[in-house]
C-alpha cells in the first residue's frame, strides 16, 4: 500500500482501518499524516455506523518510526508556549475518542510511535515486532511516551528504554510480559486477521456501554481513590437511563441479537418498558 495518501481510511462492515501509510519513511510522523490523523479520528468518533477502530502501519518492517526527521529541521519556537492538548491531536486519546481501538502492530515502534501503543485501548502485535525509544540518542527529551509506557508496562520499561535511547530493542514477546502488548501474534498477517477477528466481536456489543467502560478504565490512571470509584459508580448509573440497558436482556430472553441504539444521549421511554 503506498497511493501517496499519509494515511489510508477503509471501513469494513463497522471497523475503520486506519493505515500509516509512508513505508518509504519508516510510517514515520509529518505533518501531514498528523493533520489527517486528527481528522480520521474525529470520523472515527462521530460517525455512528462505525463501532470500533484498528490502527496498523503499511508493510511488514515498521509501525511507526516517530517523528520525521525533517519535521525538527523548522525548530519548536512556535510551540514553545502551546499546551499539549492544543498541539497534540493525532492519537485516539488525544482526540478523546470514546470507541474502542485496537493497535495491530506489524514492526518497529519507535520514538513517536509509541504514543499509539500507550494511547489505544488493546494492543495487538507480531512476534517480530520490536519497540525502542531513540530520543535521547538525537538529544531529545522523551516525556508524553514514556509516561504513557510507564502506565502499560511500568517505571521500569519506560526508564529502560527512554534512557538506553537507541542502543536497546525490547523484542515483542517481553513488551507482552509486561503487559505492554496484550495478544502476541506470530506474524503481521496473522496480527491484523486477529484485530479485525476481535474487531468485528467488540462491534456486537453495546456502544454507549463500552463507552462508559472504556471512560471507566482510563479514569483508573487519572484519579485517585476515592475519585476514581467514584466516577466509574456515576458511569454505570448513567447507563441506566439508555435504551441499551433494557434492549440487552430483553434480546438474551427472546433468544435474538440485540439492536443498540448508537445513540450516547438516547433515553428510556415510557414505550420503552
Amino acid at each position: 500500500m503506498n497511493d501517496r495518501t499519509p494515511l489510508a481510511f477503509d471501513v469494513e462492515d463497522s471497523v475503520a482501518i486506519l493505515t500509516l501509510n509512508r513505508p518509504e519513511e519508516g510510517n514515520s510522523l509529518n505533518p501531514a499524516l498528523m493533520d489527517a490523523l486528527e481528522s480520521a479520528w474525529s470520523r472515527v468518533e462521530n460517525d455512528p455506523d462505525i463501532r470500533v477502530a484498528i490502527l496498523t502501519g503499511a508493510g511488514e518492517r515498521h509501525f511507526c518510526t516517530g517523528a520525521s526527521v525533517g519535521m525538527l529541521k523548522f525548530g519548536t519556537g512556535p510551540l514553545q508556549n502551546k499546551r499539549h492538548a492544543d498541539v497534540n491531536r493525532f492519537t485516539s486519546r488525544m482526540c478523546h475518542v470514546s470507541k474502542p481501538v485496537i493497535c495491530a502492530v506489524n514492526g518497529l515502534v519507535n520514538a513517536g510511535g509509541l504514543h499509539f501503543v500507550g494511547d489505544s485501548d488493546i494492543v495487538i502485535a507480531s512476534a517480530t515486532a520490536q519497540f525502542m525509544d531513540s530520543h535521547v540518542s538525537v538529544g531529545l527529551v522523551s516525556g508524553l511516551e514514556s509516561m504513557s509506557i510507564a502506565r502499560r508496562a511500568g517505571m521500569g520499561a519506560a526508564l529502560l528504554m527512554g534512557l538506553s535511547g537507541k542502543t536497546f530493542r525490547m523484542d515483542a514477546e517481553r513488551a507482552f510480559q509486561l503487559g505492554m502488548v496484550d495478544l502476541l501474534e506470530d506474524d503481521p498477517e496473522s496480527t491484523m486477521k486477529r484485530a479485525r477477528e476481535l474487531a468485528a466481536t467488540l462491534s456486537r456489543n453495546s456502544p454507549q456501554a463500552m463507552a462508559l467502560t472504556k471512560r471507566a478504565i482510563w479514569a483508573s490512571t487519572e484519579l485517585h481513590e476515592p475519585m476514581g470509584s467514584e466516577m466509574a459508580w456515576e458511569l454505570i448509573k448513567s447507563q441506566w437511563v439508555h435504551p441499551d440497558f433494557q434492549e440487552g436482556p430483553r434480546a438474551f430472553f427472546e433468544k435474538r441479537d440485540p439492536r443498540w441504539n448508537p445513540d450516547p444521549s438516547a433515553r428510556v421511554t415510557d414505550e420503552d418498558d
